[in-house]
């Protein structure tokens, strides 16, 4: 059993976002819901898978579920800003989606990131049941979110500082 499981059903909001400047932002998920509010810690290339997964399962229920209405990914950015406070439950290490068609529900879960020589069951936990809407939503405000930090060498894939950076394909020379 998880050392905490925290069970948001139903999320009224949910949201992903950062603070700091490109190269040193910090990332956050927030939920809300029932009452409670919780903030999680995770990095941008998870925010970037998440976005990515959630597009895809989404896209696996339609063609399971071809009766369902495409779900709305329209936002206002103030929507999705984060609220204080900005004091992490935990840092994320796992997630996964599934689906509850009688409720037509989606079921984000977030498993705490543990050291290696820690028991995996002793993670903390969270279940977040969202509808379609808030999880396209999330998932266009990820990709937005990402894309709005450093831009990529085009040469190397490395993120590129306001400095520039030492490309490893230009033989050292800084781009």
């Amino acid at each position: 059993m998880p050392e905490a499981h925290y069970e948001i059903r139903p999320v009224d909001r949910i949201t992903v976002g950062a603070v700091g400047k490109p190269g040193k932002r910090v990332f956050y998920l927030q939920a809300a819901g029932t009452g409670t509010q919780l903030t999680l810690g995770l990095e941008k290339e998870q925010v970037q898978m998440l976005a990515l997964s959630v597009e895809q399962f989404l896209n696996d229920l339609q063609q399971r579920f071809p009766n369902l209405a495409e779900p709305d990914d329209r936002y206002e950015e103030s929507e999705m800003q984060l609220e204080p406070p900005l004091e992490p439950e935990f840092q994320i290490g796992t997630m996964g989606l599934g689906y509850d068609d009688r409720e037509d529900r989606l079921l984000l879960v977030l498993r705490e990131a543990v050291e290696e020589s820690e028991p995996k069951e002793n993670a903390a936990e969270v279940s977040l049941w969202c509808t379609r809407d808030q999880l396209q939503r999330l998932s266009k405000w990820g990709v937005e979110l990402a894309r709005r930090g450093r831009p990529i060498c085009g040469n190397c894939g490395r993120p590129i500082d306001p400095e520039g950076h030492f490309c490893p394909r230009k033989n050292g020379h800084k781009t």
